[in-house]
């Protein structure tokens, strides 16, 4: 099984200033460890880290429909276009039944290519 510490705890995001409901603390490995979802405002943009997903499962139910990306210098691994919007269809919240008809379009585009 792999890590549940992301990459770039221990790379240029690794301790980054972070506040979790207006307080600040250290984004590091240890954190995350300890840690299952993360909503984070960071000096470099809000940013959603989670363990687990409503409608899909954790680490190990969603990696086969993951797709890994480069972001700020580090490896992560994103959801795919069809499992994001079967997730944020599954959570039911306002702001993800927003972004699901911006998603769709983005997965016809590549279907039409």
């Amino acid at each position: 099984m792999r890590s549940r510490a992301p990459a770039f705890a221990s790379s240029s995001w690794g301790g980054a200033a972070a506040t979790l409901h207006g307080l600040p603390f250290r984004f590091d490995e240890a954190t995350v460890r300890r840690g299952l979802n993360f909503t984070l405002t960071t000096t470099l943009g809000d940013i959603d880290l989670l363990g687990e997903i409503i409608g899909g499962g954790g680490f190990d139910a969603l990696v086969s429909d993951a797709t890994e990306v480069e972001v700020f210098g580090a490896r992560c691994l994103c959801l795919d276009l069809p499992k994001l919007v079967e997730v944020k269809r599954a959570a039911g919240r306002p702001k993800d039944l927003e972004a699901i008809a911006e998603l769709e379009k983005l997965l016809e585009a590549r279907i039409r290519g």
